[in-house]
């Protein structure tokens, strides 16, 4: 190693924060969701994956720093599939996040009022989704291209049904509360969605594993409380962007400035909702360590036996709860 040359002791394995704390989750998650990732050309993606395919090699590319490192790392991340390393289609980005959800919700709550335009939204918000999950599954459970259709399908006549049958009961209330409607919608789409995508986690389990990384067995407890925890943290992300949008816009809309120009209605609801989605896509995402744990007495009688006959020691175990 050369006078000045980085270390080749750095873990880009792990994210740059602690994990343990909010705070190193929410920073770690504002990199991963950076929407200004989605700019980048294919000539610096594939930079950046040299980068970091080169330091895992034990190769430093020379005048390196460690700030470059960290930045390669992350944009890698942002646009490879962690298991596969096939580059993931553009809106199937974690970077994509931002701009698609504000365009998606943004016209979901402006056009809330016709049949057509709420079933029509809700679907592409679903295809959407669909998308999403399948570009970043766990490469350790691969989902089936049935698979995918039935949560696809599923998700989708569930947001439908959720939001026409709502809509037809807000008819007799006061106009904001229609306005909440897309809102119901989309978190009864979640907690059809999410758990239908990863049916097969709910099957055979996900990995356990002790402190340093071994793996003990399969749970499916694991699997139920890593489902239910990104179901949560799916339904907190669209709360900000979708409850205060419409709030604001209510008051609005009953003031000159935009009776005189409707056409404004649209764009102001979709900048607002993005301005939301900016700050709640990160911290939801943070919510809980990626790197959850469970303790032993909440595993299976079969896989708990397993691990009090082989590590009595062991009292926590740990799994990747996904995203």
């Amino acid at each position: 190693q050369k006078m000045g040359e980085l270390p080749l002791d750095i873990n880009i394995q792990e994210p740059r924060w602690d994990q343990s704390t909010f705070l190193g989750r929410a920073r770690h998650f504002f990199t991963v969701t950076d929407p200004r990732n989605l700019l980048l050309s294919g000539a610096q993606l594939e930079a950046s994956r040299n980068i970091v395919q080169n330091y895992r090699a034990g190769v430093v590319t020379p005048g390196l720093t460690e700030d470059q490192l960290w930045r390669a790392k992350y944009v890698y991340d942002s646009a490879f599939h962690p298991d596969t390393g096939e580059k993931v289609v553009l809106i199937g980005r974690m970077s994509a996040q931002v701009p698609m959800n504000m365009t998606i919700t943004g016209c979901m709550l402006t056009f809330y009022r016709q049949t057509p335009t709420v079933v029509f939204w809700q679907w592409v918000n679903q295809s959407f989704n669909a998308v999403v999950n399948y570009s970043n599954r766990s490469g350790d459970a691969p989902i089936t291209v049935g698979q995918l259709g039935t949560a696809y399908v599923s998700a989708t006549t569930g947001a439908v049904a959720t939001a026409l049958g709502l809509k037809s009961l807000t008819k007799h209330l006061p106009p904001l509360v229609g306005r909440f409607v897309p809102f119901a919608a989309v978190a009864a789409a979640n907690c059809i969605n999410i758990p239908l995508m990863r049916q097969r986690e709910l099957q055979v389990g996900i990995p356990v594993t002790d402190e340093e990384g071994r793996r003990l067995g399969q749970s499916v407890a694991a699997a139920k409380q890593g489902i239910f925890q990104v179901v949560i943290s799916r339904i907190c992300m669209a709360i900000p962007a979708m409850a205060i949008p419409p709030v604001i816009m209510d008051t609005l809309e009953k003031k000159d400035f935009l009776k005189r120009r409707p056409w404004l209605g649209a764009p102001l609801q979709v900048g607002l909702v993005g301005f939301c989605l900016v700050f709640a896509t990160p911290l939801c995402c943070a919510l809980f360590p990626q790197r959850s744990s469970l303790h032993v007495s909440r595993l299976e009688p079969e896989l708990r036996a397993q691990i009090r006959e082989q590590n009595p020691s062991i009292e926590v175990v740990y799994y990747n709860k996904g995203l």
